[in-house]
């Protein structure tokens, strides 16, 4: 059966993968984020996962207002991005893993839940950015990819508890393929953020770092928040802890925590970087 190696936490603030096309990561603005990176691409060299699965949201690329599907998921051989307007080089294509993708749909769909399935589909910054970061130089080209999107963006969104069991769902589809391949299952956004409206740039640390830290010891306590406490507390971009749970939800079970950085703000955003790993 095939195995999860472990789960990565971070932000895919676009800025980020910016601040990599420049050149720009051991400038003082930048440097304490990048070295957090370290430690987890140094992981990712002495594992290297054969597949990772990601969990983003697209920020209008392919999924904008008139089709906003509640989850779905990359059935395709090969993604793409493009530019959004944030400036950053679109990075060389991403190799999928169609017959994982496909698994993993069936089983969704025999146990409760129904993704919209997607064999053509670009990927924004949502999913470039995490891979710039932790496969610096684009090495992730030996590391098959199936991104799976979560509607941060349009409401209605789905509630804290239904991301997180899907992402369980997801999990225990992985560890039921029949397959010796191992993954890694990255939760990309937030941390908390808004930007727009009255409170631009509002950002909540503490609650941040208490989000990161339940992930490792009590993650259900999260499922608790609705959307609407999660806009008041975390502001209106802060519901991208979607990602961040439904990663925790794959990676079920107790986890060790060697990565546990928090950098704030970066360009207007809590920007989390989190390794956990299964316990023996």
């Amino acid at each position: 059966m095939a195995k999860i190696l472990g789960a990565i936490g971070t932000s895919h603030v676009p800025a980020i993968g910016v601040a990599v096309d420049r050149g720009i990561e051991d400038t003082p603005y930048w440097k304490d984020l990048f070295a957090a990176y370290v430690p987890v691409r140094e992981w990712i060299n002495e594992n290297k996962p054969d597949i990772a699965v990601l969990f983003y949201n697209d920020h209008g690329l392919e999924m904008f207002l008139d089709k906003k599907p509640t989850f779905s998921i990359g059935c395709a051989d090969e993604y793409h991005n493009a530019d959004e307007g944030w400036g950053i080089k679109p990075i060389p294509p991403l190799t999928g893993e169609t017959d994982l993708s496909w698994h993993i749909v069936n089983y969704l769909i025999e146990n409760e839940f129904d993704p919209t399935v997607c064999q053509d589909i670009k990927v924004d910054h949502g999913a470039t950015v995490p891979m710039s970061v932790l496969y610096p130089g684009h090495t992730y080209k030996g590391t098959k990819v199936i991104p799976i999107a979560i509607n941060c963006e349009r409401h209605p969104m789905p509630k804290p508890s239904r991301s997180y069991a899907f992402g369980k769902a997801i999990g225990d589809a992985i560890r039921s393929w029949d397959s010796d391949q191992t993954v890694v299952v990255l939760g990309t956004g937030g941390l908390s953020h808004q930007l727009d409206g009255e409170r631009a740039g509002y950002l909540n640390t503490e609650f941040d770092q208490m989000c990161m830290d339940k992930l490792v010891t009590d993650p259900e306590s999260l499922t608790h928040y609705t959307n609407d406490e999660l806009t008041e507390i975390a502001g209106a971009q802060g519901v991208e802890l979607a990602m961040w749970l439904a990663m925790r939800g794959a990676c079920s079970g107790p986890v060790d925590e060697l990565v546990n950085v928090l950098i704030a703000p970066i360009s207007n955003t809590a920007a989390g970087v989190q390794l956990l790993v299964p316990k023996d």
